[in-house]
């Protein structure tokens, strides 16, 4: 299969889909790979290093003319034009968030695979995962930066000083996300409130770390009472394929203190705080209430060398096997994969993203075959 990598468009977007040595291990198994000149700048990856692993460095055009196009984040407007029929696209989704997006590819007819809604047995996402990861861990430190005075916050340390309390960080949802933001900050010797509605989930952060990160089971009263003394809010609420519920409403925001800080990981699935929307890397906070709110839907980006690996380590098997067997053979023999597939010739075959998006689902496997 000819195996297209285009240059991101979205703003401060720098990472790339596959690295050189994701070029590499589809050319030795006879795939042909065509990545667009300099689509590996951002993440230092220059077009030697892919010529070298084998691909062909290319237009724009040839990278989206390829039959399977694989990228980091959803079509942006200026990419909308390259959907096609007989496209099948493996990226970033986020449909519930991005319904233009999924109009798009609906009236397309192009085969949607999404990254984020690749689901193995147990639940887990593998592809969400280590990008899950690298924000969470970043997400401590971007809040730690905005707490400084210079940055807008209120000039608060997260580790504070010898006879100095530390900042209070709270973190909502200890999936990927959550538990690597928490294990950041109590590193930084913050004090660390993480709330999950799962006590199984609480009971393992309990295990691993003993005490370091305070647990608390999340319900309204339980967020209310955290955010009212919190100088660092994290949100990491996922619904796999679905838009993030909203579980911080604009009255709690109101009751946080004057210059505390917001970064909401989930905006990219719509935000978990009511007051949140999407922001950039070239301007990523705004203040509402007198509370900092980062909303930018792409945290890893911001170190796209270190993500670009994760990434690839990540989705380089599902996008061989999708390169090897097509999109139907691949989800016919891996049902994690079959979760992934979110668009097929303009209809949804995801029940997360028919759900979000008030559209009728239809089973994957038929579709494909159709």
């Amino acid at each position: 299969m000819i195996v297209g990598v285009p240059a991101e468009t979205k703003e401060g977007e720098h990472r790339v889909a596959l690295t050189p040595d994701g070029v590499r291990e589809l050319t030795a198994h006879g795939h042909q790979v065509l990545v667009e000149a300099g689509a590996g700048d951002g993440s230092s990856f220059p077009d030697d290093d892919y010529a070298s692993a084998g691909a062909a460095v290319v237009t724009t055009d040839d990278a989206w003319g390829a039959a399977l196009v694989v990228k980091v984040k959803e079509p942006q407007a200026g990419e909308l034009g390259y959907l096609r029929p007989d496209l099948v696209l493996f990226t970033y989704l986020h449909l519930a968030a991005e319904p233009d997006v999924a109009q798009a590819l609906l009236a397309s007819g192009a085969t949607g695979l999404a990254y984020e809604t690749v689901q193995v047995d147990g639940g887990g996402l593998p592809l969400l995962a280590p990008m899950s990861e690298v924000a969470g861990r970043m997400a401590t430190q971007i809040g730690a930066h905005f707490l400084e005075r210079d940055g807008g916050g209120r000039g608060v340390l997260l580790g504070g000083a010898p006879g100095v309390r530390p900042a209070r960080v709270v973190v909502i949802g200890a999936g990927n996300v959550g538990w690597n933001a928490a294990w950041i900050a109590q590193g930084m010797e913050a004090e660390v409130l993480l709330l999950d509605r799962s006590i199984d989930r609480l009971r393992f952060v309990d295990q691993i770390h003993k005490g370091r990160i305070m647990t608390l089971a999340s319900n309204r009263g339980a967020v209310e009472r955290a955010l009212a003394d919190a100088d660092l809010m994290i949100g990491a609420v996922l619904l796999p394929g679905g838009r993030a519920p909203t579980v911080v409403t604009e009255d709690m925001v109101r009751t946080m203190k004057p210059g505390a800080v917001i970064v909401d990981i989930a905006v990219d699935q719509g935000g978990c705080v009511e007051t949140i929307h999407e922001t950039t890397h070239a301007d990523p906070v705004y203040e509402l209430h007198g509370v900092l709110h980062y909303g930018v839907g792409n945290v890893p980006a911001a170190v796209p060398h270190t993500s670009t690996y994760a990434l690839t380590n990540a989705t380089l098997p599902y996008v061989l096997a999708v390169a090897e067997w097509g999109p139907l053979g691949a989800a016919t023999r891996d049902p994690a994969l079959r979760w992934g597939v979110n668009t097929v010739a303009g209809q949804v075959t995801n029940p997360a993203v028919a759900e979000a998006l008030g559209l009728p689902v239809v089973e994957p496997l038929p579709a494909l075959a159709g």
